[in-house]
């Protein structure tokens, strides 16, 4: 792809996840979730970011396996297209954060945001790396389950089945798609070292190891909130029996 349409294909993905946000505050909002309504909103755009994402990631293997000998210089316009458009997403919810949410809020996911544009721009415009900023939207595939599970507790739903069901499978998928995906992607960095220059090596590295934390952090939330409470909760009751 050309820079012109690097930059055609990340503004027009802005632009189509602004469309997004606004259908969605036309729907039906529940009753639980209106008191945050921008929160509702936020979450079920980035849930639509999150599939289709995770679809176009696995086509892009799908269509061109190739790309995974060669993460660094073999990939397809298909792809190109999708780390762009991602891009796009980014800068959506980075925008949308800071408009509608106080910095003490949101800091974190700012910061991963402005991360994820500096590598996935670096790969965009010299058209290298490309295929390893692929391997790093697998991890969306978890993140359908990870935003589903937001909105079923804004939804007043966490006590259901379907909450349950989802629980685990996000937290399958979080050890498949994320942690490990993390760790080989590291793997692959420290092995390919003499392929790398030092910027995009040092950028990477500095990329992973913030990307590493912030997962380890999450996923011992998931599992606090999900398992561990709800076995503790079960426990009392048990006793009062």
């Amino acid at each position: 792809m050309e820079l012109s349409s690097v930059f055609l294909t990340t503004g027009g993905s802005v632009a189509l996840f602004r469309l997004v946000n606004a259908g969605i505050g036309r729907l039906h909002i529940p009753e639980s979730a209106s008191r945050n309504s921008w929160k509702w909103r936020n979450i079920s755009t980035s849930f639509v970011h999150s599939f289709i994402t995770a679809v176009w990631a696995v086509l892009c293997f799908f269509r061109h396996p190739q790309m995974a000998e060669d993460l660094i210089e073999t990939h397809s316009v298909f792809s190109h297209a999708l780390v762009s458009f991602s891009i796009g997403y980014f800068i959506y919810d980075f925008l949308d954060m800071v408009c509608n949410q106080k910095l003490s809020q949101s800091w974190e996911l700012l910061f991963h945001h402005i991360v994820v544009i500096t590598c996935f721009g670096l790969s965009v415009v010299s058209c290298r790396y490309v295929g390893f900023a692929v391997v790093a939207l697998l991890v969306e595939i978890n993140s359908v389950f990870l935003h589903l599970r937001q909105i079923l507790r804004m939804a007043s739903m966490a006590v259901s089945t379907l909450y349950r069901v989802n629980s685990i499978i996000n937290l399958g998928t979080y050890v498949v798609f994320r942690i490990n995906t993390l760790a080989w992607m590291t793997r692959w960095l420290v092995l390919n070292r003499d392929k790398i220059p030092l910027l995009a090596y040092t950028l990477g590295s500095v990329g992973m190891a913030i990307m590493t934390v912030m997962n380890i952090i999450l996923f011992c939330r998931l599992l606090r909130s999900d398992f561990l409470k709800s076995s503790t909760r079960e426990a009392k009751k048990e006793k009062e029996m």
